[in-house]
């Protein structure tokens, strides 16, 4: 008999969380070591459990998908990733294979889609949804404009928000614009503050500006 396929499983919201992992349960070749609610629970998880998958959300309050995703890549190179959401959006698919995720599907997958991209990511392959794979490719055959981009150190959603922010937007403004909690966007704002070094705000609005950004 061969090993299951060991899985950790996080995302923040319990009731999709708890029956998303019986459902894989469930599965003759696929083990459930633990559930994770957070970022910060999902590197804490895999560091305990060394699973061979982990099935992500992005969107979550605290440490997002997208960051847990590029620390547990970081630490445990052997886990893959497969991202599991309800984004669409190019800049979130395009952060998270950055990241180093091996998988993205949407939350609208077939059962029998998502464990196949389980097994295959679990074999060392890449699995994107039909739609999301055709972004991807073409995303990776343009030419490289985004080195040409300002402040190529922030993600793609970082630097979305800090046009919003140069545009004069408040934070309460930005989470209603994408969708996101006021929450999250604190902690982009937060996370761009430290990656430009900026002292505050109005610095990297000031910058932001001066680049560009918020017109």
């Amino acid at each position: 008999m061969t090993e299951p396929i060991r899985v950790v499983v996080v995302d923040d919201h319990p009731v999709f969380r708890e029956g998303f992992a019986a459902l894989l349960g469930s599965i003759p070749d696929v083990e459930v070591l633990a559930t994770a609610s957070s970022g910060e629970e999902a590197v804490a998880a895999v560091e305990a459990h060394r699973p061979a998958v982990v099935v992500m959300d992005v969107q979550m309050p605290g440490m997002d998908g997208v960051e847990a995703t590029r620390r547990i890549i970081g630490a445990h190179p052997e886990t893959g990733v497969v991202v599991l959401t309800m984004s669409e959006e190019d800049a979130t698919l395009l952060d998270a294979v950055r990241a180093g995720a091996r998988g993205y599907l949407l939350k609208g997958a077939e059962p029998d889609e998502i464990v196949r991209a389980i097994t295959t990511v679990a074999a060392g392959g890449v699995v994107f949804g039909a739609v999301l794979a055709t972004r991807v490719v073409e995303f990776m055959a343009r030419p490289r404009a985004a080195d040409t981009e300002p402040f190529p150190e922030l993600s793609a959603r970082e630097r979305e928000v800090l046009d919003l922010v140069a545009g004069g937007l408040t934070n309460g403004q930005i989470a209603a614009r994408l969708y996101l909690s006021p929450k999250t966007v604190r902690n982009h704002v937060h996370a761009v503050l430290g990656k430009l070094q900026a002292a505050d705000r109005t610095e990297a609005v000031i910058r932001a500006r001066d680049a560009g950004l918020g017109r």
